[in-house]
């Protein structure tokens, strides 16, 4: 298969590693052609704390993708979460030199790259700068100032601000496991790429992706991203509650969790008694699923509180700033039974279970289509818009080595190279500029 046609996600999470390939079908959907995934051991709460570990799972991963697909894997997008990112709101300007010529690309790029330059804590650095809005000449609240007059440019940011050494070490486990790291994006952001429909992005929806070692949220309004965070619980502290409250091995507390596990205590009788066998001939435990949905209950709670209030930072108790769309809840965690019934009733916001097929292809495997799955699928959608854009540059590239003989006039010359100028700035992402200088740096270390 062509290298192009396809790309490919790699969520490095706290339980489970997942790789994926996907491509686009005629119709613009995405086609996934294979999964694979293993056990994650070498991370907690979404960072890295055992390079060696994480990348044998990383290839088990890619090897079980790239068997399932057919595909040869070289390289990947892969997602960063981890409680050691943090996001802050910042507005900057430029004064342009010359307000006579309507404001372009450039500008905006200026614009972005200044906020780059923002002086952060020692060994953090910002991994995401997102425009809000813009403001030209002190008129507010315009969406593309691009093609308008206007000598001061403004505009609101979300910046997301993540530790360096901590996205070292993911790029590290990835160029160790023998691919090439084509971009890293925010976990939060790929999910709800996945599992969010326009229209809820521009009522206002709060997207909470719960996984094993970090719930993450990602707050959208008028289209626009307004709030980021990761907040450091996930499904694993509930298996350790059942754990140390239950006195039994965490494998059956994961399985007591997924099987009978229940977030309203409410629901079960006190008769409903489950029994688990004793280790090596000692007495089976006999557990109440009352209590079990107790333990349960008491930490998503914890969470869910934690969440809300970073929902209610953002501002939504503003009129201005109310979602509309209420939550989504996506990730494994999202699969605990009644979750819904009593995000509901903490936040008193319409809730919603966020499945990824979004943007799938209409014959996707059933599989895919779970909450499980959703940053995969968003990093491959990531993957893939980078690689259409990839693309396009390489078009524009081409096009003036195909007028290459008249180099005498430089006329036309400088028109095509005119061009490319223009285009350029949007094709290469901070983002990719930053995974291009990991890569040399990576590159140096070894």
């Amino acid at each position: 298969m062509e290298s192009t046609n396809y790309a490919v996600g790699l969520d490095i999470g706290t339980t489970k590693i997942v790789a994926m390939v996907g491509r686009k079908n005629d119709y613009g959907k995405i086609e996934i052609l294979g999964i694979g995934k293993s056990k994650s051991l070498g991370v907690h709460r979404g960072v890295v704390n055992n390079i060696t570990q994480t990348i044998q799972s990383i290839q088990q991963a890619v090897e079980e993708a790239g068997s399932a697909s057919g595909v040869k894997i070289h390289d990947c997008v892969v997602g960063i979460a981890g409680q050691h990112i943090r996001s802050l709101q910042h507005s900057d300007y430029i004064t342009r030199t010359n307000s006579e010529e309507v404001i372009g690309e450039e500008d905006v790029d200026d614009l972005c790259n200044q906020v780059y330059k923002l002086v952060m804590l020692p060994g953090e650095e910002i991994i995401h700068v997102l425009p809000q809005e813009y403001k030209v000449d002190g008129q507010a609240e315009i969406k593309e100032p691009i093609g308008m007059y206007g000598g001061r440019l403004e505009a609101n940011f979300h910046v997301v601000v993540g530790q360096v050494s901590s996205i070292r070490n993911i790029g590290r486990c990835v160029k160790n496991s023998g691919l090439d790291l084509s971009g890293i994006t925010l976990e939060p952001l790929a999910s709800a790429n996945a599992v969010l429909s326009q229209e809820e992005k521009e009522a206002g929806v709060a997207l909470i992706d719960i996984g094993g070692g970090t719930t993450d949220l990602a707050i959208f309004k008028d289209g626009i991203i307004r709030h980021t965070a990761v907040i450091p619980f996930g499904g694993n502290v509930i298996t350790e509650d059942i754990k140390e409250g239950c006195s039994i091995i965490e494998k059956q507390a994961e399985l007591l969790k997924i099987k009978f596990g229940s977030a309203w205590p409410g629901e079960n009788k006190d008769n409903e008694i489950v029994s688990i066998p004793g280790l090596r001939g000692r007495e089976p435990k006999e557990i109440t699923l009352k209590n079990l949905s107790k333990i349960i209950h008491a930490r998503v709670v914890e969470i869910i509180e934690q969440v809300y209030m970073e929902i209610k930072n953002y501002g939504h108790e503003e009129q201005k700033k109310k979602l509309i769309a209420g939550i989504v809840l996506t990730g494994g965690g999202s699969q605990l039974k009644h979750l819904k019934q009593l995000v509901e009733y903490i936040t008193g916001m319409d809730t919603r279970i966020g499945f990824p097929n979004e943007h799938l292809a209409g014959d996707s495997d059933a599989e895919v289509a779970s909450p499980i799955y959703a940053t995969a699928v968003g990093l491959v959608m990531k993957a893939l818009e980078q690689r259409e854009r990839n693309a396009a540059a390489m078009v524009i590239e081409e096009e003036p080595e195909v007028i290459d003989e008249p180099q005498v006039t430089e006329g036309p010359e400088d028109g095509e190279t005119e061009e490319p100028e223009k285009q350029e700035p949007p094709k290469k992402t901070f983002l990719e500029r930053f995974s291009d200088k990991l890569k040399d740096f990576l590159d140096n270390a070894e």
